[in-house]
């Protein structure tokens, strides 16, 4: 029986919560910070999980055995470090080697160096030879900002104008450094993999769907919802994806001496070529994995402690046979700014439809009300023996709620045809 310490508080967490409050090995779940709607399934307490002496002096008077880490800012601040320095078992790779998802220039480097196919770029510290390079180079051209940016960080222009109204925002704050790369042709996919620093197990797939807005239009978010398992991607394009990109990139960090144990997140384009690498994520994705709990049939905690204490060998991941969806629900306004402190109506309704399950990703509890807190504030996710069944208890669930203040895209999975 183990004492587990999950740190985070958005919907990630909670499907995370969800699913390892059903784990006999799990003796008690503490969530740090966590929110209202994941202290009803773990002890929560407030914590700065940015801070490593924080989290370490917080696993050490809650006697938490084995710490998993959902977001990735604290993996940024050498969280992981700090715990394994100290014996602390902890589910999350170094900050070294997270530099896969912190920084876009490293990870180009480290595909270039072992073949991995990606696109072409180059990386700029400063505006005017990023401008220039825009200008010479033409659109549809990509920019990303070189570093965190909780998702929304790329932009895909169409024009010379929009990359270089990208590079602008980047480079307005001090000490940015941008990436610009080709526009890679395809439909995108997300595939996960588990790793102990040496064995790489492939860990479900899944389709998100990052545009606000139907039929893929508006800024990039967060993610407005996601399906699993991911058709597109079939086993001969995911052992494709495995040999050429994933287990390459996860054995020269080996090589480099900062082994990758956790979770890797590669999002993939599926171009005329073959799968190419768009970037990684050096943590489960949200809301991908709000989908991907709900069809995961293996106990959680035996895999992801075998990611940091290693025998991920031995391990076999089971999943349902059916198909699994999550429609996030945002405050309107997201991206950009939106309000707060708005009800939430007909949350028991929803959850009453077969197969559905809701994560609170952003949301407050008061006076026996749920108050939306966020801009991405509800995932609600739905089993379905397939897709399309899936997605219709999933928009029953949504039809159910009464939240006038929020929206949702109504073309999630339509992508998978």
């Amino acid at each position: 029986m183990t004492t587990v310490l999950l740190l985070g508080s958005g919907g990630r967490e909670h499907a995370l919560a969800w699913k390892l409050a059903q784990d006999a090995e799990v003796a008690r779940l503490i969530a740090a910070p966590g929110s209202d709607a994941i202290a009803a399934l773990a002890d929560t307490h407030p914590c700065d999980i940015e801070n490593p002496d924080a989290v370490l002096a917080l696993a050490r008077t809650q006697g938490a055995e084995f710490v998993v880490i959902g977001p990735e800012a604290p993996l940024a601040a050498g969280v992981s470090d700090a715990l394994s320095a100290t014996g602390v078992a902890v589910f999350g790779p170094s900050r070294a080697a997270a530099q896969l998802e912190t920084s876009k220039s490293f990870t180009k480097e480290i595909a270039d160096a072992v073949g991995a196919p990606t696109a072409r770029w180059r990386r700029f510290d400063a505006l005017a030879p990023a401008l220039a390079w825009v200008q010479a180079e033409g659109a549809p051209i990509v920019v990303k900002a070189d570093g965190l940016a909780a998702g929304k960080g790329v932009t895909v222009a169409a024009t010379v104008a929009e990359a270089s109204a990208a590079l602008e925002a980047i480079f307005s704050e001090p000490g940015a450094a941008a990436v610009v790369e080709d526009c890679m042709i395809g439909p995108e996919a997300s595939l996960f993999a588990l790793s102990d620093g040496e064995t790489v197990l492939p860990f479900g797939d899944a389709q998100d769907h990052k545009r606000a807005f139907d039929g893929d239009l508006g800024p990039n978010t967060g993610g407005m919802g996601a399906f699993s398992p991911a058709p597109i991607l079939t086993p001969a394009l995911q052992a494709r994806a495995m040999d050429e990109i994933v287990r390459p990139v996860a054995a020269e960090l080996a090589r480099r001496g900062m082994p990758y144990r956790g979770v890797l997140y590669a999002g993939l384009m599926l171009t005329a070529d073959g799968p190419k690498l768009v970037e990684f994520n050096a943590r489960f994705g949200d809301p991908e994995t709000q989908a991907m709990m709900l069809r995961l049939a293996s106990p959680l905690l035996p895999l992801l402690r075998a990611c940091a204490q290693g025998g991920l060998a031995a391990a076999a991941p089971e999943w349902r046979a059916e198909a699994a969806v999550t429609v996030v629900l945002a405050a309107r306004g997201y991206p950009g700014a939106y309000d707060t402190g708005s009800r939430i109506g007909g949350l028991a309704r929803a959850r009453a439809v077969e197969g559905v399950e809701i994560f609170e990703a952003g949301t407050r509890h008061a006076a026996g009300e749920v108050l939306a807190q966020g801009g991405r504030v509800l995932n609600v996710g739905a089993l379905g023996p397939d897709l399309p069944a899936a997605l219709a208890r999933a928009y029953a669930a949504v039809d159910a709620l009464d939240w006038p203040e929020g929206f949702c895209r109504r073309d999630i999975g339509a992508s998978a045809g």
